[in-house]
Parts: C-alpha cells; structure tokens; sequence
C-alpha cells in the first residue's frame, strides 16, 4: 500500500515561465498550466510531470559546489490529506511551515496535495 502518488517534481526558480519553456522543448511535452508564477510541463492537462514555481531572491544552484545547493521539491497527490500526514509523520517525516509540507528523514522537502479531479483515486496505480 502507498500513502500517495508522485504528482510534480518543483524546481524553484526566477522565471518559471523561461525554466517551463526550455524543458517543453528539450523533454516534446506541452505546457499545461501557467498561471505566471507556478507552471507546468507534462504529457497532458490531466497527467503529473515537472513544474517550475517563482522563487523570489532565487539563487542559481552552484552544484557540485555547495555554496548554493540543488532546489527541487516532491508534489505528492494524496486521496486523504490527514490519513496521508499521519502516515508520513510515522514513517519519520518532519512537520515543516505549513501544514502540508513535511521534509523526508534525509531533511529533503515535500508537499501533499490533495488529488486533483482528474487523476484516478491514488490505490488504482499511476496517472
């Protein structure tokens, strides 16, 4: 059994609307949503993929170097949002500053995002 479902990998960055065209291209995915500070690329208007969010005072990652470390985030669908809290704390996840955004035991964050409409309930396999 799994407690939810990937459903966008985040990059923050200055001009996610730049970011979202460059990986429309290099991956043949559409842009499906924009909203001009949150966008996303993926197979359609009902699939996950990868989105790009605004980050004011953004800092270009320096990796390998650490001076400015890798900034991505998990988007993890979920049919239950306090069932999957609850199950993600047990399985050592920390609270972070909001209420559905936890970071994994490697200090990594994640947000769960109640399952949109158009994606099947999380049980039934991938979207």
């Amino acid at each position: 059994m799994s407690v939810g479902r990937l459903h966008h990998l985040i990059f923050d960055c200055a001009d996610p609307g730049a970011a979202a065209r460059f990986w429309s291209e290099v991956l043949g995915r559409p842009i499906t949503y924009d909203d001009g500070d949150f966008v996303v690329v993926a197979e359609s208007a009902t699939t996950s993929g990868m989105a790009f969010q605004r980050a004011v005072g953004h800092r270009r990652p320096t990796w390998p170097a650490p001076d400015v470390p890798q900034q991505a985030h998990f988007d993890v669908m979920v049919d239950d949002l306090e069932a999957a809290t609850a199950a993600v704390l047990a399985l050592g996840a920390v609270r972070l500053a909001d209420d559905h955004v936890f970071a994994d035991p490697a200090g990594h964050p994640f947000c769960l995002i109640p399952r949109p409409g158009w994606a099947p309930p999380v049980g039934t396999g991938p979207a």
